[in-house]
């Protein structure tokens, strides 16, 4: 086991704190692991939830200039802190381990609060963070992810770590070889679509050392949501078998599924049939094996049919495997709940009301929650009658693939909350959030979470300008009203920059799909975050980075389709002019995105090496994690594109290298454009692809604000 996945040593903090109540530990460890200053100046007690059950916390001035917080339990607790923090200390708490928390020089006395829950459960996380963020997490980065969530008052988050382990033992149980499973398995960066039973054996086999490390990790984790008061989803069996189980069992009721966005033969996956007997046993042998590793709340997620077609589209076959999936786990864990991912949205067209009815009508109310996965842009409660008397949760995805652009609208999605709150019932039991990726800006989703309480009126600009300065600034609250109404507009969907795809000539490559954010109305305000000469909050630094990053890829599309048009008209002097600019735009993006350790390249490869304990093992690791962010895999190319600095340098600048050559050489031959031969040569970039590391833009004595301002100034 690697000293870094390790418990911590909280001796020495809990020696410091008085012998209180656990969750009272609990939210004193939260807090001293945030900043030791806050010792001695915060103190926690525990009171009771309201009449109604309702998560509570409060806030008072207490002796020796303490500030009270009051809980009914740990989380209530944390999201009290948090509430101290952001409206009194104007700190944001990054959601990343290694960012220090910036407290003022003076810790703020309080106005008396009392603050109750709107929502019983508060969801986070999506399948696929598991891929596009947190794959070579370790234990440091879990657990300020932890208290991050317990800041902002999650209790239900989804927890999918190590299940491979159990999976080996199981398929083991059932014939297979140890190598068998592990070549089942995809690589780390692929595991959420194998767990979804997208993909099976892409960029595997899944080395022994990765299952078991990732046991170790998982314990720890669900140690410490449970000691923050939060119910971890686990996942269950929903069919999902390897091939080589169907050669094993040949009367087994298992069929092959439609090929996934066109991978090989060798990754097509299998469902058997919940009626048939062998699934029951599958799924008591699943959870009773990972009810020993892990222990269970008694909650669990799992997707028959994500974003692949059931065997049949009957909403009687619906209706009887859901029956039998949830029949086969009920028998297993009397107290099982089903957590359903709600993602009819993808197929919207064959999840006919009937069918998601059907779907609905086989489970016990009361048991089945469903996320409605993408309200922020299409709300399916509302054409399936409030999913017809099931619970559900209000979720907002706000980013996919990682996805490095500035996109998300929490002005809109907040009033749609408050909308779908008002007209539905008590089975609207949640609000959450299934971002597919962190990114750094950690606003919208904070924004929505606050939702989930009683907070009264505000003004969401205003708070956010004030925690992202640190202090009250005139310039940064401006520039945020700005921001919050002009510029985060655009709902999130699968997009990226036109500089991060593979270049065609007249038209965006890939999945590009422009981007409608009001640049006039950016630029104002970066102009205004540029005025601030205060030291810089780590999140004020990724506003800048933000805009600036998003102003320059906005250039970029246009100076490209100027290059085109000069192309057409046979204008080599402005062919030039435009395509050193294109090249300039990028070491642009690439040097202001240097600032900030998570928007590198450095950043994401040293995280996928560090977690190797061989060289063997970080050149693995170290290629699915290159991989994901690049080819990705059969027409799925750049769908994770991001503006990382060093990823600009050293791929995307070289893809648009080869456009520009390829251009002017047909310029010097008087020949159409070669896409043919413009095609093959970045096929071969992005075959041959191994990063080595990107230009290092900051020198000593440059700092973010005199380079941001520069590059405006050039551009702008």
């Amino acid at each position: 086991m690697k000293l870094r996945y390790l418990l911590p040593l909280l001796a020495l903090i809990i020696t410091a704190i008085p012998a209180k109540a656990d969750d009272v530990q609990e939210a004193y460890a939260l807090a001293l692991r945030l900043s030791k200053r806050l010792a001695g100046k915060v103190e926690f007690v525990k009171i009771s939830p309201t009449q109604k059950g309702n998560d509570v916390f409060t806030l008072s001035n207490g002796a020796d200039g303490r500030v009270v917080i009051g809980g009914n339990n740990a989380n209530s607790m944390a999201v009290g802190l948090n509430r101290y923090l952001k409206k009194y200390c104007n700190v944001t708490v990054s959601w990343y381990g290694d960012i220090a928390v910036e407290l003022p020089a003076t810790l703020p006395q309080v106005n008396e609060e009392r603050v109750t829950s709107r929502v019983a459960q508060r969801f986070f996380l999506n399948y696929c963070t598991y891929g596009y963020t947190m794959t070579y997490w370790g234990w440091r980065e879990w657990e300020r992810f932890i208290d991050w969530m317990a800041l902002n008052g999650i209790n239900l988050p989804l927890n999918i770590t190590g299940q491979e382990a159990v999976w080996q033992k199981v398929w083991m149980k059932m014939g297979m070889t140890a190598e068998e499973t592990r070549n089942y398995f995809t690589g780390p960066s692929y595991l959420p679509w194998h767990r979804m039973a997208n993909i099976d054996h892409w960029c595997g086999p899944l080395p022994q050392e990765w299952l078991d490390d990732q046991v170790e990790l998982q314990k720890q984790i669900l140690a410490r949501e449970r000691a923050l008061n939060m119910r971890p989803v686990l996942p269950a069996f929903a069919g999902h078998v390897p091939r080589r189980i169907k050669e094993l069992y040949p009367d087994a009721d298992i069929k092959m599924l439609e090929p996934w966005n066109y991978f090989p033969d060798e990754c097509y996956t299998f469902f058997m049939n919940s009626e048939d007997p062998l699934f029951a046993k599958i799924q008591k042998a699943f959870i009773e094996e990972q009810t020993v590793l892990f222990g269970t709340d008694h909650i669990y997620g799992f997707d028959p049919f994500n974003e692949v077609d059931p065997p049949v589209w009957d909403p009687k076959y619906i209706n009887r495997v859901t029956k039998h999936m949830y029949q086969s786990l009920a028998n297993v864990d009397k107290k099982a709940e089903w957590l359903l991912m709600g993602w009819f949205y993808y197929f919207n067209k064959n999840w006919t009301t009937e069918r998601v009815k059907a779907m609905m009508d086989a489970v016990p109310k009361g048991r089945l929650t469903i996320l409605d996965y993408h309200c922020d842009k299409t709300e399916v409660w509302r054409a399936n009658k409030s999913f017809y008397g099931q619970n559900f949760i209000w979720c907002y995805l706000g980013n996919f693939g990682g996805n490095t652009i500035l996109q998300g609208n929490p002005r809109q999605s907040e009033e749609r909350l408050e909308t779908a709150y008002a007209e539905n019932g008590s089975n609207l039991t949640g609000i959450g959030s299934t971002l597919e990726g962190l990114d750094v800006q950690q606003m919208p989703y904070e924004a929505i979470l606050d939702h989930a309480w009683n907070l009264g009126e505000r003004d969401v600009a205003t708070e956010t300008a004030d925690r992202h300065a640190g202090h009250v600034s005139e310039n940064i609250r401006a520039a945020w009203k700005v921001l919050y109404n002009e510029v985060y507009t655009e709902v999130s969907s699968s997009h990226g920059d036109l500089a991060n795809f593979i270049p065609q000539m007249g038209r965006g490559g890939g999945m590009f799909s422009p981007i409608n954010v009001n640049c006039d109305a950016l630029l104002k305000a970066t102009k205004l975050l540029l005025s601030d000469e205060t030291a810089l909050s780590d999140a004020l630094k990724i506003d800048i980075i933000v805009a600036i990053r998003h102003l320059l890829n906005n250039k970029f599309q246009r100076e490209k389709t100027a290059f085109d048009k000069s192309f057409e008209e046979k204008d080599k002097a402005a062919m030039r002019r435009h395509g050193t600019m294109m090249l300039e735009l990028l070491g642009d993006v690439d040097k202001i995105t240097a600032f900030h350790p998570y928007c590198t390249m450095d950043k994401w490869v040293g995280l996928a090496r560090e977690y190797g304990t061989t060289e063997r093992l970080k050149d693995y690791y170290e290629m699915n994690a290159t991989r994901l962010v690049t080819t990705w895999g059969p027409n799925l190319n750049d769908y994770a594109n991001r503006s990382l600095s060093g990823l600009v340098s050293t791929y995307y600048t070289k893809r648009w290298e080869i456009y520009i050559d390829e251009a002017f050489a047909a310029m010097r031959a008087g020949r159409d454009f070669d896409a043919e031969s413009n095609n093959k040569r970045q096929q071969e970039l992005s075959e041959s692809y191994r990063y080595t590391g990107g230009t290092n833009h900051i020198k000593p004595g440059d700092d973010l604000i005199s380079t941001a301002r520069l590059i405006v100034k050039k551009y702008f």
